[in-house]
């Protein structure tokens, strides 16, 4: 057997040829963009028989610098911020279901944030940079009224809607009958941010009650006050509250009463618990008096025909329409329970909303149908039930109560 020996020039030349192949092989590879990340896993290369195939793989054109200034404009033009609330309370739920209804593309995009609490929620709507939106309660406006000196906050910010009521409930060991028994003594008002914390404090301030805060709340401040560690705790929340609902008898504890007195009238309504809210704590044909404070859709209040108040206009518009949608399933069934008439007690209402309204109220009288014209139609039913009581309310309190009375009989006829 022959063996042929390659000469040296010959050799020469393939490591030459090897050496520029490879050179301009990784040079090409630095070349070509990335290949897009896949979550997908790697399949093995399909045999091909016979030929191979050469694709040519083609750089991007390069983007000007005009071209991704104008994608930004468009992405920021009608997108609102929405301070919502903390990551585990109820408002970040509304917020949630405003934006997935809501999206519209570059025509609107509705960004909910957590945030550092109801109360909070204020500051954000002042002074964070994007938030045009926010969900408090209508008390918050106390603290930044009298304790941070914003004397014009109510022309600063509006509301849009009303959104559901919460009731305070002050639930104590029976020794203590009156909020004025509590003086001095251990209660709790909850976690920093929670609507309880801010309220409690607000009620016994009001009063001239001073008493010594615990910041803990729910079951924590339950097993607290059940172990003698705490006079009385604060609670707001929605009837019927998670925390007392389908609660059995506890003997040695109960509801305090919190009159409604004319230190309240600025935020708050009057209401009641009542037996049949709380059957195995409140003793039957009975009703622990109390007060309500009800959440808000607040905005800020631009100046008319500016860029932001388009933005927030945009927003009260997209929102409206969406309603009849959010009042059906899978949307939190408190959605159906607002009132679009309804007053917010110490609050102005933001003016582009009563054009909205008287709109929607045209556009239900020339017969469209009521997913067009949001939850008025409820509203109308409403009125007639008002209609068909032996005397009208004789204060706007007493309309709010009725009103919640009218919901639950919907309910249970819809059962």
């Amino acid at each position: 057997m022959r063996r042929t020996l390659a000469s040296p020039a010959l050799m020469a030349l393939a490591t030459i040829s090897a050496a520029f192949f490879t050179f301009n092989s990784t040079a090409w590879a630095q070349e070509q963009p990335a290949a897009p990340l896949s979550l997908r896993p790697a399949r093995a290369p399909e045999r091909r028989a016979a030929e191979v195939r050469v694709v040519e793989t083609r750089a991007p054109e390069p983007r000007g610098a005009s071209d991704e200034l104008a994608i930004k404009a468009r992405m920021n033009q009608w997108t609102v911020g929405l301070a919502a609330g903390l990551p585990d309370g109820g408002f970040v739920r509304f917020a949630s279901e405003m934006a997935r209804t809501m999206d519209d593309g570059d025509n609107m995009r509705l960004i909910p944030m957590v945030t550092r609490g109801t109360t909070s929620n204020i500051a954000d709507l002042l002074y964070l940079r994007g938030v045009d939106v926010a969900i408090t309660y209508a008390d918050a406006f106390d603290f930044y009224a009298k304790q941070a000196g914003l004397s014009n906050i109510n022309d600063r910010i509006r509301y849009v809607l009303r959104f559901f009521i919460s009731d305070v409930h002050i639930y104590a060991r029976d020794e203590f009958k009156t909020l004025q028994d509590l003086k001095g003594q251990k209660v709790a008002i909850g976690t920093s941010g929670v609507a309880a914390a801010h309220t409690g404090p607000l009620i016994f301030r009001r009063l001239g009650i001073d008493i010594e805060p615990v910041a803990v709340g729910g079951p924590v401040a339950l097993e607290k006050l059940h172990k003698g560690e705490i006079a009385a705790m604060v609670y707001v929340a929605s009837k019927p509250g998670e925390l007392f609902a389908g609660k059995k008898a506890d003997p040695g504890f109960h509801f305090v009463p919190v009159p409604y007195t004319q230190q309240f009238s600025d935020f708050y309504y009057p209401t009641s618990i009542k037996a049949d809210t709380y059957p195995g704590l409140v003793a039957p044909d009975t009703a622990v008096e109390t007060i309500a404070v009800p959440s808000v859709l607040a905005v800020y209040n631009w100046k008319p025909g500016s860029d932001r108040a388009d933005r927030v206009n945009r927003f009260v518009d997209t929102l409206f329409s969406n309603l009849a949608r959010l009042q059906q399933p899978p949307f939190h069934p408190g959605w159906k329970d607002l009132n679009l008439d309804a007053q917010v007690p110490g609050w102005q209402r933001y003016p582009y909303v009563e054009t909205v309204l008287e709109r929607m109220k045209k556009e239900a009288d020339i017969g469209l149908p009521p997913a067009a014209t949001g939850s008025l139609t409820q509203q109308e039913r409403f009125e007639a039930f008002l209609a068909s009581q032996a005397k009208a309310p004789p204060s706007k309190a007493e309309k709010e109560e009725l009103y919640r009375s009218f919901l639950e009989w919907s309910r249970k006829r819809q059962k």
